[in-house]
Parts: structure tokens; sequence; C-alpha cells
């Protein structure tokens, strides 16, 4: 009897690719093969992304092309709450899941497709199967978020925060680095928030008690050894106590934090905290106690009620900042979101014209940081011949660092000679 096969697309974030990664790996232990195209599947599974409508259409894309190519299609992911819609658009799929539904997926994979008699459980590793290169990897340690922004409708996908227990996720990241992993990164809806649904509760890792909290994750996972970088951090308190562990080298010294606007007016719309000041602060106070920190953020321009006053708020917000990486939206009317029903809409044609102002202002900032690198050696990890990423490097977001040489998933000292707006060009030291 042939050995079942499935094709799987992938669409989304970094939270929907280790959705898909716990996906293939239940599939592999079930004894199912990966088909590497849409002939050779008896079934394809289609992982959604529903987030803003670019997101939508590419989804609703992805399963029309799936259908024409195969016949045989299953929908998972965050698009899977809106059934509804898919079904309009689709109505001969065979199945339908929501985002981070292992067991709803493989339900109807056995329902449309039986699964082999004799599963070769003992033929997938202890990491699973990743998406990601062998030397990095994404490490979630929660779902959902207990923030109710009124843009987003993750928590309407995704429902309220979920940590995963402590000693789960660092036997997950052990499991990672002893099979080559040179990178974790740490990825959720919430990352600062990890515990608190919990309220911290004490768990166990290697015989020994750990509290289950952003601090103590940090600390345990800066002791394997191996770079770790945090995506996705909301500024709460508990961030200031992470960066003496970034100055001390155990983890990197990179913060990704989605800040979306400077205007207190603007931010209180969104419901995010409205402080842009102390933020300006904190700033300044994590690159006196680390002064290689890296900060990543994004930001949404033309917001419903968003006035040219608020723009430029954000714009001088920009400037004393001086954030490395930065990425601006133009508002997407989601949805569901609540914030389509706020007055004074910002037309298309504004919104788009403010986010080119935005990253204008933002690439002579880049520019110049990166300059400032000029002449110094750097750490990289090599993702591909002659290409590599610094500490303040997260893949497929941030720039690169380009050289001739070096080994792909091993750590090479480039000497930097020149840049541009987004990447480094160097030497092997």
């Amino acid at each position: 009897m042939a050995v079942p096969k499935v094709g799987f697309v992938s669409l989304g974030c970094p939270k929907a690719l280790v959705d898909s990664e716990r996906i293939l790996t239940q599939l592999g232990a079930e004894g199912y093969l990966t088909a590497p195209d849409y002939a050779g599947a008896d079934l394809v599974i289609v992982n959604t992304c529903g987030f803003i409508d670019a997101a939508v259409e590419e989804s609703l894309a992805a399963i029309g092309e799936a259908l024409a190519e195969n016949g045989k299609v299953v929908v998972t992911g965050c698009l899977g709450v809106r059934k509804d819609l898919i079904k309009g658009v689709h109505p001969s799929v065979l199945a339908i899941t929501g985002p981070h539904d292992t067991p709803g997926v493989m339900q109807a994979v056995h329902e449309h497709l039986p699964r082999p008699h004799d599963p070769y459980v003992d033929l997938i590793p202890d990491i699973g199967i990743k998406l990601t290169p062998r030397h990095y990897a994404y490490l979630k340690i929660s779902e959902g978020c207990n923030h109710r922004c009124t843009f987003c409708i993750i928590p309407s996908m995704r429902g309220d925060l979920v940590s995963r227990p402590i000693g789960e996720v660092m036997q997950e990241a052990e499991n990672l680095v002893r099979a080559g992993v040179k990178e974790l990164l740490v990825i959720s809806q919430d990352t600062s928030a990890y515990g608190v649904d919990v309220r911290y509760r004490t768990g166990f890792h290697g015989g020994k008690p750990i509290k289950t909290n952003f601090q103590q994750l940090c600390k345990s996972l800066g002791d394997l050894g191996v770079w770790v970088r945090l995506h996705y951090v909301y500024p709460y308190p508990s961030v200031d106590d992470v960066i003496p562990l970034m100055a001390e080298g155990r983890i990197l010294p990179y913060l990704d934090i989605p800040f979306q606007h400077a205007s207190p007016r603007i931010l209180k719309l969104m419901k995010r905290p409205a402080a842009a000041e102390k933020v300006l602060a904190r700033i300044h106070a994590w690159r006196k106690a680390c002064p290689d920190i890296t900060i990543r953020s994004t930001f949404i321009a033309g917001f419903p009620g968003e006035t040219e006053a608020e723009f430029d708020e954000l714009l001088t917000f920009l400037k004393e900042a001086q954030l490395d990486r930065v990425g601006c939206f133009a508002y997407s009317p989601v949805e569901g979101a609540k914030a389509n029903e706020l007055p004074g809409a910002v037309s298309e044609e504004v919104r788009e014209e403010r986010r080119r102002r935005f990253m204008e202002l933002q690439a002579g900032i880049s520019a110049k940081k990166l300059k400032s690198k000029m002449g110094r050696t750097l750490k990289v990890l090599v993702d591909e011949p002659g290409i590599g990423r610094s500490s303040a490097d997260a893949p497929e977001i941030d720039g690169v660092v380009r050289f001739k040489g070096g080994k792909v998933g091993e750590f090479t000292d480039v000497v930097i000679e020149r840049s541009d707006q987004h990447d480094l060009f160097g030497r092997v030291a």
C-alpha cells in the first residue's frame, strides 16, 4: 500500500509557522509523508493568515490554487475562524479549523486520508519537523493575548493569553540546541506577559524549581550558550530586568517592541500604553545600561482620527528615539476591528503618503546607524554563503551582513567596510 502524502502551504507570521511545524511533526509521527508539490499530494493543508486584508486575499488565493492544482484541501490557521467567508469563496474545501488546532487538522486528515497502519514514530527527531534552516528556530512560549488593541483581531482568532509550562518550553529549547540550533527566536503575541495567566506559578526544569515569568525564562535560556532573540515584547517594567542579561552577553542585545504610535490621544484610541515621553526615557536608560542594544519597532500611519499634527508627533518621536530597525504600515481597516468604527477615517492616499514620509525619515536614521559600524568586527551567523546576520539582525525582517566566504550555520567574524540603508558589507576577519 502506498504511503499517503500530504502537501503543505504555510502562510503568515512566525507564530503560524510554529503551528505548521507542529502539524507536520504530527503527520510525520503518524507515518504520513510530505509531498514536494501539488501533483504528488493525496491531500493539501493550507495554514492561513487573516490579520489584514492583504493577508486574507493571499490566503484565499492560496486555497484557490491548491484546489485547482489538487482538489482536496484542508484549511487551518487564523482565517479559519471566518468559515463563512472561506466557504463562500471556496465551498469545496474538505474541512476548516482555526489557529493552533493540530488535533482538529489531524481529525480532518484522518477522515479524508486514512493514516498508515505502521507509523514509524522513532523516525521523528525530538525537535520535530522544522520549517526554518537547521541553525535557527522559533520558540513559541505562549498563545493568545489579553490586550484588546482596536486595530487588531488576533484575540478573536487566538484567544486570551495561555502560557506554556516553563519546563516544557525549556525542554524544547534544549532539544533544539542539541540538534544544532545556534539561535532561538522567542515569539508569542505578548512575550513579556509570559506567566501572567498562571500567576507566575513555579514550574520545574532539570529537577529544579523555576518561576514561570519573563525574566526567569530569559535567564534560563541564556544558560544554553546560544543566541536568544526576543520578539513581540510589550514595554512592561519587567523588560527593564532583562537589559542586564543583554549587557552581560547572556541573551542578544535586541528588543522587538511594537510601539505603534507616539501621540497620547492616538495611543489611547488604539488602546495602547500612552506615554511616549516615558518610552523615550526608558529607551535612553536601556542604551545607557547596554550601549550595543538594537531596538526594532513597528508603527501605524493614518490611524482613524490621526491629524497632521499627531503624525508630526510620531515623526518627532522617531527623530528623538533613533530606533535601529523600524517598519511602518499604512492603517488597514481589518474586518472586525473596533478601530473601523472610530470617526475621522484617513483616506487611503493620505495613509500611504504618511507611511512613505515616515519611512523616508527612518531610512536616514538607519543609514547613519549602520554607517557607525564601519571598521568594527562583528560576530555573524551565516545563513547562506556570503550572507549572514549580526546580533542586530533578525531573519527575514532586518538587514544582513554581506561578505565572501563563511560556512552556513556557523559563526564567523566579519570586518565591516561599508554600508547602505539596510545592509552591511565586509570581509571575513
